[in-house]
């Protein structure tokens, strides 16, 4: 264990300084959400704790500390390679903030890699078929009261129009968009704000959930959550991106799509969902693009992959009998 004297106590505060220096200007250009913040100080705590185990000081850390580290997380806590990489990134940032800042000469983790993941990209995208979304939002009843509308809007923008749980969260009433007949939302992702454009099911859905809140007394300002909390003890305040979570999979396990041979289904799953069947009815990949916010095409790419290998597998051509 670490023994604590005056001077690395007052370079461990530092380096905390200087990344929480970075968490507020830099992280999402300097607006990032709370779960994002809470997010790095987790990996960063998580990192000092195995430093101190390790009888090493932060600041004093070299590129061999941060190989075995990730040994640690590979083979001792077994971690998938997007979570390593998602921790080697923090860390990277967390010394390059102590760079800037003079606190340490030098980055050592920068060129530490994670693991190569042991399959393909697209093998990880989980997805409804279009008669399960359909049976989804079937489970949801169709009533005139504010719970049934919330949630039948929230599942259906998630899972036609490929929104994440945390654009959900941030939705207000201000950002509903209207352009004569047409009906969008206006959500933030995590790099950039766009405009999702909804069916007119989806718009007239909107109409009714908002008439619904209306029609209770309640008073709609731009800053009001579109989507609200109806518990008890948080009645009226914004749904957490938990919550959420919370509402699809009710729907999921309500409707045996939760589990199945083979797959899970998550509220990411919708967003996955939603761009994995437009492409199938013949959106090319820039309209999938802009629909789902992706920065890189690459990504959007990753769905055309997901059918292509039954569809298209070379042996359905062989004449050969089994």
């Amino acid at each position: 264990m670490l023994t604590h004297n005056h001077t690395n106590l007052t370079c461990i505060t530092s380096l905390k300084e200087s990344f929480a220096e970075f968490l507020d200007l830099d992280v999402g250009a300097g607006n990032a959400s709370s779960d994002t913040i809470k997010t790095y100080l987790h990996h960063v705590k998580h990192y000092f704790l195995w430093c101190n185990q390790q009888g090493i000081f932060p600041e004093d850390a070299t590129r061999k500390d941060l190989k075995i580290y990730r040994r640690y997380l590979i083979e001792v806590l077994q971690y998938k390679p997007s979570t390593i990489a998602l921790k080697l990134a923090v860390i990277r940032r967390l010394y390059a903030a102590a760079v800037e800042n003079h606190i340490v000469a030098v980055n050592p983790a920068v060129g530490i890699k994670p693991p190569k993941e042991s399959r393909a990209p697209s093998d990880s995208i989980n997805y409804l078929e279009e008669e399960e979304v359909e049976q989804l939002l079937n489970a949801i009843e169709d009533r005139n009261d504010v719970k049934s509308l919330r949630d039948r809007l929230l599942v259906g923008v998630m899972v036609l129009e490929g929104c994440r749980c945390i654009e959900m969260y941030g939705l207000s009433i201000k950002d509903i968009v209207r352009r004569g007949k047409d009906v969008g939302l206006t959500v933030t992702g995590k790099r950039n704000i766009r405009t999702v454009p909804l069916t007119p099911e989806l718009a007239t859905l909107l109409y009714r959930y908002i008439g619904a809140r209306a029609a209770e007394g309640e008073t709609l300002n731009p800053d009001t959550p579109l989507f609200m909390s109806l518990a008890k003890n948080n009645f009226g305040k914004r749904l957490t991106r938990r919550s959420i979570q919370k509402i699809v999979d009710k729907y999921l396990i309500a409707t045996n799509l939760k589990h199945s041979d083979g797959r899970i289904i998550s509220a990411h799953s919708l967003r996955h969902t939603a761009g994995t069947l437009a492409l199938r009815h013949g959106a090319d990949l820039r309209q999938v693009q802009d629909l789902l916010g992706h920065a890189d095409i690459r990504t959007t790419s990753l769905y055309t992959h997901v059918g292509d290998r039954w569809e298209n597998n070379p042996a359905l051509n062989f004449n050969v009998k089994i």
